[in-house]
């Protein structure tokens, strides 16, 4: 009899982005040509200060066990930075590191959850916040971001967490302050413990910094989770963080242990030098995703067939194409393989992100200025091949 795996392990979902880069390298490997716009990873390389601290980190020998919590110097240095989004209460004691923000996402929601829980997830959203809902028992209740009115009519007496994703992967839409208010009203108004992942935090494109927890009431029941992976470029360095309340901190250091004993050292200490060195190099790429940004949205907006909204924040587009699908009858999932098997533009579709995605595509703006122009003159080929529409 073959091994059947428990069903806790049946409840996880993989994640679409990963599936779709599997597949378009298998094109690769047969000939074919692709523009990977599917993975949301920065094309820039790790600063170099950063790549020299990890490697003298190496050198001098930091390749041993750590505090599972992380290294004193790292957490303080985080529990410093968090000023920039208006969070100066927490000290060193409430940061953990972790290998990526996923591992936090998992040790968060796995700290406060029971079974029969209910958690409040952004639909759409990043699809590892429903998938490790499942895992814990719990019940995965999706909102439309933002829409504080409809978050609103889904609390019930069971609904335990709430899921804040800003800015948003896939829409890289920001909050206002209005609109955040209320969802920490709510939020306050019914115990409800907050997971804010906040790993695109800084790639914002109206210069400001927003954290739920930085609202008065909010830090004391907000884990705050990030990463260095989209900041500085360093999503291989697998390195993240959360910022947890005094009561569950032994709770989640527990989990690190029981996962990973430790975050490594060397890459700790790399970690250290992108968030005290020079931060012109966010900067610099901040920037350069808004150019890219603005030419992408512009030339998206040009197809017949599709409207796209600009992104707030993040480095991804999400063009509604409702009006290609109704035409033409494709699916969301057909019209994003066409354009992978038939046109060699790596996409991947709203419904990747839950049923609120359906009609739209997820186009990563995190890539060459090369690359992003032969994938819209494949997409524009892609359009003009499967109907004559005329322009929104």
């Amino acid at each position: 009899m073959p091994i059947a795996p428990a069903k806790r392990v049946r409840a996880l979902s993989g994640e679409g982005a990963f599936d779709v880069l599997v597949a378009a390298r298998r094109l690769e490997r047969d000939g074919q040509h692709v523009v990977h716009l599917e993975i949301g990873e920065p094309d820039r390389v790790t600063p170099p200060h950063v790549v020299e601290a990890g490697v003298r980190a190496l050198h001098d020998g930091h390749t041993r066990y750590v505090d599972p919590a992380g290294l004193p110097a790292l957490r303080d240095a985080i529990a410093t930075s968090l000023a920039w989004r208006g969070v100066r209460e927490s000290t060193a004691e409430n940061v953990i590191v972790v290998p990526g923000a996923k591992p936090m996402i998992f040790y968060a929601l796995l700290a406060v959850l029971e079974p029969g829980d209910e958690v409040l997830v952004p639909d759409p959203g990043f699809p590892i916040y429903a998938s490790v809902v499942r895992f814990a028992g719990a019940l995965p209740v999706s909102y439309p971001p933002l829409d504080v009115a409809r978050l609103a009519a889904r609390i019930t007496p069971r609904t335990r967490a709430l899921v804040v994703n800003l800015p948003a992967n896939p829409t890289g839409v920001v909050a206002t302050t209005d609109a955040l208010s209320a969802i920490a009203a709510l939020a306050q108004r019914h115990d409800l413990t907050v997971i804010s992942d906040e790993v695109y935090g800084r790639i914002r494109y109206d210069g400001r910094a927003d954290s739920i927890a930085a609202l008065p009431g909010m830090l004391e029941r907000t884990i705050i989770v990030d990463s260095f992976s989209k900041t500085y470029s360093m999503t291989g360095w697998r390195l993240g963080f959360g910022v947890v309340p005094a009561a569950l901190v032994e709770r989640v250091t527990k989990l690190v242990v029981n996962g990973t004993s430790c975050t490594p050292p060397f890459v700790q200490l790399a970690g250290l030098a992108a968030l005290t060195g020079s931060q012109d190099c966010v900067t610099a790429a901040v920037e350069g995703y808004e150019r890219r940004r603005d030419w992408l949205v512009d030339a998206l907006n040009g197809l017949p067939g599709v409207h796209c909204s600009s992104p707030g924040g993040a480095f991804y587009a999400f063009p509604d194409v409702r009006r290609i699908e109704e035409r033409t009858g494709l699916s969301t999932e057909q019209l994003a393989s066409r354009l992978l098997d038939v046109h060699g533009v790596a996409v991947l579709p709203g419904t990747a992100f839950g049923a609120g995605g359906a009609g739209h595509l997820r186009l990563s703006f995190a890539t060459a200025d090369d690359d992003l122009e032969v994938a819209l003159g494949r997409m524009r080929d892609c359009v003009s091949e499967l109907a004559p529409l005329t322009a929104a």
